[in-house]
């Protein structure tokens, strides 16, 4: 596995999708100066013009404060922009076909849910973090399953792999998820709908200084 592990640790920003573009911009250059280093940009409605445009301003944006950007769901938008990787789901591209796309150089994160057999089939194709949640009721995903806590611990003792945690996370709750054993945690609400969303963002970062 490539060595991101400098990048996975932290606040990870997950765009909220129901946002203008101009506006989005500007909630994530608040983020990045407040302290993120990991931004998703996560858009399940646009059509793939438009969410190309944004994607490639997005990551413009991120470079400049020496941040990475990673795409939700769409592998080949992650390579065509030259972003820094891919986050899939379940039903998504099958991850060995993820892996191979992105190549080593770009990373590769998996939603697993609350399922340490997915887990354990991300580490063994190399990816390179995983995502485990809902950890909280969600606004984001209200039918998704929940996940203990204690799995986040699980999943990185077994398979010595970065786990973000996801799913209702807030900077209230956030230091429990932290404590359980998150390397990351994943906020797109918390985040993105703070008054001073570069506060909040500073906020998060140092539940893990």
């Amino acid at each position: 596995m490539t060595d991101f592990r400098e990048a996975l640790r932290g606040l990870y920003a997950v765009t909220p999708d129901d946002r203008p573009p101009e506006h989005l911009l500007a909630l994530v250059e608040a983020a990045l100066a407040g302290g993120v280093r990991l931004v998703q940009y996560r858009n399940k409605h646009a059509p793939i013009e438009p969410r190309r445009a944004q994607a490639a301003e997005l990551l413009g944006l991120c470079r400049r404060y020496g941040a990475r950007l990673i795409i939700n769901d769409d592998v080949w938008l992650a390579v065509e922009i030259g972003a820094d990787g891919a986050h899939v789901g379940r039903d998504d591209l099958d991850l060995r076909a993820a892996r191979e796309a992105l190549g080593a150089r770009r990373i590769l994160g998996v939603s697993c849910y609350a399922d340490l057999d997915r887990v354990e089939a991300a580490a063994r194709v190399g990816a390179d973090y995983v995502g485990i949640g809902s950890m909280f009721p969600s606004t984001t995903k209200p039918a998704a399953t929940s996940a203990p806590p204690a799995l986040l611990g699980e999943a990185r003792r077994r398979f010595d792999i970065p786990v973000a945690a996801i799913g209702g996370i807030t900077v209230r709750n956030a230091p429990e998820i932290v404590a359980a054993g998150a390397d990351m945690v994943a906020v797109v609400s918390d985040l993105f709908d703070a008054n001073d969303v570069g506060r909040r963002a500073t906020e998060f970062q140092n539940l893990f200084d």
